[in-house]
């Protein structure tokens, strides 16, 4: 593409580059120059114009951005994901439903690698998303693009974004019990995260807080997932929670996330279905590690001890000064 100022003569069906005012009305960036337009820039002095001019295997920034787009989400309706139509060289990708983003950031890195005209922005990896939310975003950003760059970023990133739609259709939540204890405060809050990913709640289902009453809660829950929130904060691996789920035919996979808020999460499993064990700050709306372990586990996607491990570089999530014991020393 080449780009700036040309006599009026050769500006004929080129692209202007900046929007001009005129006694006859407003020329607007980005229009393809015709006489008529020619004609009143010279009526009012104009000379020459600064504009961009397509040359041979050059993409306009619309068909690039829509090429791209079509690429990166090929099948809209298996991907969760709704494309825009394309608008000065922008195509949105949005969520069609509650979900999960996944894809391959290497791939999408590699797209953005290959021009510096041809960009996509996302989202984070496995960013929890509501209907109608955007997922990321195309756009060029010249007026034209070479062909063979596009097609190189098209085959870089091909299908590499999708949006997990939830697939459990509803959990338990049991609470724990302690003289002088939160109760259950905090339900709505839990209550009302199931319900952002189209999951139903089932209880509160309350007992004391002791390993056997615990575990026989677990074992009669219902539901695809069952989620536990204890009265006293669980402390070690053979805390009262987790021995519960043990007690109760289960395992657990994971106690610890390197998430502030939610470092005294556990996930495990009993009988077939997901255990999450819930740290205290879930009675809280305010994001915490639980709600990035929640949000996976809904959508069926697998959540291994490393996956958590790797929760830690950006799991900083909020400095709550008013704690107790605060992180930072007072100088």
């Amino acid at each position: 593409m080449k780009f700036g100022p040309v006599p009026l003569a050769e500006a004929e069906g080129a692209l202007l580059a900046h929007s001009v005012r005129l006694a006859s009305g407003k020329l607007k960036k980005g229009q393809a120059l015709g006489r008529g337009d020619l004609d009143a820039l010279a009526a009012e002095g104009h000379a020459e114009v600064i504009v961009a001019r397509l040359e041979p295997g050059d993409v306009d920034e619309n068909a690039a951005a829509a090429r791209l787009a079509e690429a990166l989400v090929p099948d809209q309706g298996a991907a969760g994901l709704r494309l825009t139509a394309p608008f000065t060289g922008r195509v949105n990708l949005i969520a069609e439903g509650p979900g999960v983003v996944v894809m391959d950031s290497d791939r999408l890195h590699a797209l953005n690698a290959v021009h510096p005209m041809i960009t996509l922005a996302t989202v984070p990896p496995f960013q929890q998303m509501a209907g109608g939310g955007m997922v990321g975003t195309v756009k060029i950003i010249s007026y034209a693009v070479p062909g063979d760059a596009l097609a190189a970023a098209c085959d870089a990133a091909r299908g590499a974004v999708r949006l997990a739609l939830p697939v459990l259709r509803d959990a338990t939540l049991i609470v724990t019990e302690i003289p002088g204890g939160a109760g259950e405060k905090g339900v709505p809050a839990i209550a009302a995260r199931l319900a952002a990913l189209g999951t139903a709640m089932h209880g509160p289902v309350t007992v004391p807080h002791r390993t056997e009453l615990l575990a026989q809660a677990v074992r009669q829950a219902a539901g695809d997932l069952v989620l536990i929130l204890t009265g006293s904060a669980t402390s070690d691996p053979a805390d009262v929670a987790p021995e519960a789920v043990r007690q109760a035919g289960g395992h657990v996979d994971r106690f610890g996330m390197p998430v502030d808020p939610g470092n005294l999460l556990f996930l495990g499993a009993q009988g077939g279905r997901p255990v999450i064990g819930l740290p205290g700050c879930a009675r809280s709306p305010a994001l915490n590690g639980a709600d990035w372990v929640l949000a996976r586990v809904a959508c069926g996607i697998a959540v291994t001890g490393a996956d958590i491990a790797a929760m830690g570089v950006g799991g900083l999530l909020k400095e709550i000064p008013t704690r107790p014991q605060p992180r930072r020393a007072r100088g």
